[in-house]
């Protein structure tokens, strides 16, 4: 029978993105040694992104997306987090306070006091041809992000919710023209939030109708779209295209082990990032509905370290359950 005692990890951190980088960055000046399954397509939505503007500490022009979070890695990584460049499969979280969490990734098991999960969320896609390949070329996901990119230059937000109304009346500030595009004649958002769209002067309203394509080379010149109700269609020359139909939280792998609400988003008790869960948190896009920006997400990953840094000093390990195997030994 072996001796070797299992390595407890004080905190791992599952995702990447704002928020993961964050969290180990202030988990690793800790002294936590955090260890980061940090995905495949490590960076989150900010990978997707060109450049950023509004983010905090970058004058003269921002930072490209990529390279925002190329130089958070790496400051997380000077003070000793450790990175796995690989997709968690299946997690196993402890209901007792003190307990090992498990975060398998294929057939490895890493174990953890502490579990940070900073997954994310993904835009929705309409899914027509010409929205992947002029993706930061013209088709964006945030008017708050990209907005100034197209000052006195036409544009269009897909969607018909409170969301698509906010985005298209802080673009319209911008734009020489906005036009909101929905599919069904009644839109979803509040009465309040239509009646304000209304009443900017450069914005309008077009119903119902949806974008079949976008056109354009090299940038995006043209949207096609189809009226659902007659099939006719239709052709707008614009410089921007804002889809505005709502996002995925990646809670899937946590489903059923810590609580999430009816859009899957996962909930956190009050304005900690504490789950139901003993030793462990979650932070970014995973939790936020309503702003769903990095410095947002940046903010909450540094919450999330702090309360995993407080959960650990105030809660003792319980020694691990296989029999044979004693008392866990956790990192240094």
């Amino acid at each position: 029978m072996s001796t070797t005692q299992p390595r407890v990890e004080n905190v791992i951190i599952v995702g990447s993105g704002p928020a993961g980088y964050t969290a180990a960055l202030y988990t690793a000046r800790a002294d936590l040694e955090p260890l980061v399954i940090e995905g495949w397509q490590w960076g989150g939505l900010l990978q997707q992104t060109t450049e950023v503007e509004n983010f905090p500490g970058w004058p003269g022009g921002g930072i490209e997306g990529p390279e925002l979070m190329t130089k958070m890695r790496a400051q997380a990584e000077e003070f000793g987090a450790r990175y796995i460049t690989d997709e968690a499969t299946e997690l196993k979280l402890s209901e007792e306070p003190g307990g090992v969490h498990e975060v398998h990734v294929g057939d490895d098991v890493y174990l953890g006091r502490t579990v940070i999960l900073a997954m994310g969320a993904e835009h929705k896609k309409l899914g027509v041809p010409g929205e992947e390949e002029l993706g930061g070329r013209g088709v964006s996901y945030c008017a708050t992000c990209d907005a100034a990119f197209f000052k006195d230059k036409p544009t269009v937000i897909v969607g018909g919710g409170d969301s698509a109304m906010e985005e298209a009346i802080f673009l319209a500030k911008f734009s020489s023209k906005v036009v909101v595009v929905h599919r069904r004649d009644e839109f979803r958002a509040s009465a309040i939030m239509l009646d304000r769209a209304k009443a900017v002067p450069n914005l309008e309203l077009k119903t119902p109708f949806a974008p079949i394509a976008f056109e354009g080379e090299p940038q995006l010149q043209t949207v096609r779209l189809r009226n659902t109700e007659d099939d006719s269609e239709e052709t707008l020359e614009i410089s921007g295209a804002f889809i505005a139909i709502g996002h995925v939280p990646q809670s899937g792998i946590a489903a059923g082990q810590v609580e999430t609400d009816a859009e899957g988003y996962v909930v956190t008790e009050g304005k900690s990032t504490r789950t139901r869960r003993p030793g462990v948190f979650a932070a970014g896009d995973l939790v936020d509905h309503t702003y769903r920006q990095a410095i947002t997400a940046a903010g909450s990953g540094c919450q999330a370290a702090l309360d995993a840094e407080w959960y650990l000093r105030d809660t003792p390990l319980k020694p691990l359950a296989e029999a044979g195997e004693g008392a866990a030994e956790p990192a240094s």
